[in-house]
């Protein structure tokens, strides 16, 4: 592919156009303000990757004018049931939440990414493809920004929405604080017959690791799973084994249609802006995926940080959004090590202590509310 020629000045450089990014773009687009969004693919990926929209991010998208195609798109489930085995420990539902999408969305993340992209272009805007980001550097002025195939673009400002391994991060000589789980993660979106079936997630407990199983669109389901060490592509006989050990009689895989493996982070930035140079996503915050809440978190900062710009307000980016990352990434790790116990005595009395907890009505709305984002507004 040949790259898209670069325009030699902006007042917004996004690195990276991921959720997070393409949030900003449409955010800043929409606001009027000029911005430019390179990324280091030739295309967009395409494979399904984050696939939870909880209820905060619908109502975020839906201020982007983004909300409606992905429900033409997605699984809106109201259930989310917590299981040890054959045995249901908790049943927490979403219908009752204070707004418009009292639900959580199952759609891939390369549909949430059209979305947006299609909305990006028919504001006028568009990535800048394939752009791989060398150095950011600033001075009073601004940022000048120099591609690995020697392009150069001037900015006012310059943000990471490039993921864990920033470029941008890396410029701004910002620490990254924090530390990665032991175990790693396998990831398999798989054509299966699930006996619990298509109408909730499923989080299921086991002394060998946690086991998260949700449906998705065109009769598929995500499979996540804790593991000590997880295959590079894990195959329908390894999944099939996987939820015969943590969840016996309940599944029978035919195929596995796209599998991963990945290690988890639970890390913040120690600040979200050096001078000119900021940061949004997985550039600022990468936590466990319990619950789903990486993507939302990034795109609900891509869309803070638009508006920050907009209402030159970006001294209120940070603390309004840093505390956001730092309570998800405790929530996250929280219901991780909850979910991964081994030793029995510590599992007996958290299966005891969870069924009496989610049943007052004032810590299963907060958990539900937690899980949905909505006290993140």
């Amino acid at each position: 592919m040949t790259a898209t020629a670069l325009p030699a000045t902006t007042r917004v450089a996004i690195v990276g156009a991921g959720p997070t990014g393409l949030a900003l773009a449409v955010t800043l687009a929409e606001a009027g303000v000029d911005f430019v969004v390179l990324d280091k693919l030739a295309e967009g990926a395409n494979t399904s990757r984050a696939a939870v929209v909880h209820a905060r991010t619908l109502e975020v998208l839906d201020t982007l004018g983004v909300t409606q195609e992905l429900l033409l798109l997605g699984i809106p489930l109201q259930r989310f049931t917590v299981r040890d085995g054959g045995r249901v420990l908790a049943r927490l539902g979403f219908g009752g939440l204070p707004t418009p999408y009292p639900f959580t969305l199952m759609v891939p993340q390369c549909d949430t990414e059209a979305a947006l992209l299609a909305r990006l272009r028919a504001l006028g805007g568009d990535v800048h493809r394939p752009y791989e980001v060398a150095s950011a550097v600033q001075d009073d002025d601004g940022v000048t920004l120099t591609t690995t195939t020697g392009q150069t673009l001037r900015a006012q400002y310059a943000v990471g929405a490039d993921g864990m391994h920033s470029a941008v991060r890396e410029a701004a000589g910002i620490g990254f604080t924090g530390s990665a789980y032991a175990q790693s993660f396998v990831l398999a979106d798989v054509v299966m017959d699930w006996r619990p079936g298509a109408a909730e997630v499923s989080l299921n407990f086991h002394a060998d690791g946690l086991v998260v199983v949700a449906p998705l669109p065109h009769g598929r389901y995500r499979v996540v799973a804790v593991v000590d060490e997880a295959p590079a592509a894990p195959g329908a006989g390894y999944v099939q084994a996987l939820l015969d050990a943590r969840s016996p009689g309940q599944a029978r895989v035919h195929e596995v249609v796209w599998g991963s493996r990945f290690r988890v982070h639970h890390r913040v930035a120690d600040h979200y802006r050096a001078g000119r140079l900021l940061l949004a996503g997985d550039a600022a915050h990468v936590h466990s995926p319990a619950g789903g809440q990486g993507m939302n978190t990034g795109i609900q900062d891509g869309y803070a940080l638009g508006r920050a710009f907009a209402e030159d307000a970006l001294d209120g980016y940070e603390p309004q959004r840093r505390p956001v990352a730092q309570r998800v990434v405790a929530f996250t790790d929280r219901m991780t090590r909850m979910a991964t116990l081994r030793r029995r005595p510590a599992r007996a009395a958290r299966n005891a202590v969870l069924p009496l907890a989610t049943r007052v009505p004032a810590l299963r709305n907060r958990l539900v509310r937690e899980l949905a984002e909505l006290d993140y507004r």
